[in-house]
């Protein structure tokens, strides 16, 4: 069982002892030192936080600790219910609030659940003020609570999603002529969440006629592993091809992630979603692009094409955005398929990026497989180490650094990333997971394997 504190949030399995998991305990205190820390900020104001979940099981009941929390702290509470992370981020600016609460654990299992905190311009909070948060949380037991003349309220807001898709048909790179005349079928895997609420109004919008949702019904029992990767989605790519689908799309439960999926059943893949919609943006408008350190070489060949700037960041969509803001990019995001346009908002949004990729393959008379292998191609192995208490991970990486060295590029803003001129190995303390995130990603599949295999053994 596990409680984690980072860029990502407050996250946790639910259930369990104070402290070491996401208790009820633990939500309260963390809710309640998020709304000193606003208080602190904007002294004197009478302070509005928009909420927002996910479908996961214990979503309801986290969200009314959230919820009875911040009206305990005399902070008016504006709910949109279930909703997705990138609707709830755009929902903070539509209302005019000091801050947001996503409650979702993102691409972790059903067991889990997280509170994702955002400023009043619905970002991420910044890491000086994470770290702000935890030292109020140190002294969680000062904390006073509003007397009862002075309890906040909750209040039901119904008008996020719409403001959101509006908002993208604004966009004039959406080519809804071109994606309604194309008219593609289009199975969806909605993972039993929100993408079941927010995904089919997004495509009626664009004039899709055609479309089926995989794991439609919203109520949290994922009927797969929630991240968006290849073994996982064994059932779409299986009914691509039977049904005579032309693009499978998945998104993860707070659909601020996404991949696609080919008309044969291949997968077009998480990595690949930001590479193709910056090739589509980056035809239109010239701009930096910015991904994370573990994201694929591709998009640098992508800049290249276009001959603009190819920057990475540490990972983490708080770094991304401060990094394209740095730079003004125009396009930006994960390679784990979360694309930022801040076009719309500075966040990962996968219904803007369908509707991007949807415009970008409208335009083409290519079929998704033939779209992907124009691409640059990569290939790209995720593995991962679970963390061992006995072992020093700052040494461990020390000792990798200094062995390669002499032989790559080393780059330590976020882990250790070994990069050599046609190949690539990331390690890093994961922000959701008590693991070691290890990628590679070479020109073939051998030789991603055979670094990520070099390096685990060095951390053996």
């Amino acid at each position: 069982m596990t409680l984690i504190k980072s860029v990502s949030g407050i996250r946790g399995t639910i259930g369990g002892v104070f402290r070491e998991n996401l208790t009820p305990f633990d939500i309260v205190t963390y809710t309640a030192c998020f709304a000193r820390l606003l208080q602190n900020q904007y002294p004197n104001q009478n302070i509005k936080i928009l909420i927002g979940r996910d479908a996961r099981i214990s979503g309801s009941m986290v969200s009314s600790l959230v919820s009875s929390t911040l009206v305990a702290m005399g902070i008016d509470v504006l709910d949109a219910g279930l909703s997705t992370t990138p609707t709830i981020e755009m929902g903070v600016v539509l209302h005019q609030c000091q801050a947001g609460i996503i409650l979702t654990a993102s691409h972790n299992p059903k067991q889990w659940n997280a509170l994702k905190l955002l400023n009043n311009q619905g970002e991420f909070i910044s890491a000086a003020l994470g770290q702000e948060l935890l030292q109020i949380a140190e002294k969680y037991h000062e904390i006073s609570f509003a007397t009862v003349e002075n309890l906040g309220s909750i209040s039901q807001v119904n008008d996020v999603l719409t403001h959101h898709i509006e908002e993208i048909l604004k966009i004039s790179l959406i080519q809804k002529d071109a994606i309604s005349h194309k008219s593609p079928k289009i199975l969806v895997d909605v993972i039993n969440s929100t993408g079941a609420l927010s995904i089919p109004p997004l495509l009626d919008a664009l004039g899709i006629t055609h479309y089926d949702l995989l794991y439609g019904e919203v109520n949290g029992d994922f009927q797969h592993n929630p991240e968006p990767l290849d073994e996982h989605l064994t059932e779409i790519k299986s009914k691509m091809i039977s049904g005579g689908y032309d693009i499978g799309i998945v998104v993860d439960p707070d659909v601020d992630r996404l991949c696609f999926v080919c008309e044969d059943g291949t997968l077009f893949g998480e990595e690949y979603t930001l590479v193709a919609i910056s090739d589509y943006v980056l035809s239109h408008h010239k701009s930096p692009v910015v991904s994370n350190l573990s994201s694929s070489f591709a998009l640098k060949d992508i800049a290249e094409k276009y001959d603009v700037a190819f920057h990475q960041s540490a990972v983490g969509e708080v770094h991304v955005v401060s990094k394209m803001k740095d730079v003004q990019a125009l396009i930006g995001g994960e390679g784990n398929g979360g694309v930022i346009f801040p076009e719309l908002h500075y966040g990962r949004d996968a219904l803007v990026g369908i509707a991007l990729f949807l415009s970008y393959y409208s335009l083409k008379n290519e079929s998704m497989s033939k779209l992907k292998a124009q691409l640059p191609q990569y290939y790209m192995v995720k593995s991962k180490m679970e963390l061992n208490l006995g072992l020093d991970i700052d040494v461990k990486l020390q000792e990798i650094q200094s062995f390669f060295a002499s032989q790559a590029d080393i780059i330590t803003i976020d882990g250790v990333k070994i990069a050599f001129d046609d190949r690539w190995v990331h390690l890093r303390k994961s922000n959701t997971e008590p693991i070691i995130r290890i990628y590679s990603e070479a020109k073939t599949l051998e030789l991603a394997e055979e670094l990520v295999e070099k390096v685990i053994k060095l951390m053996a």
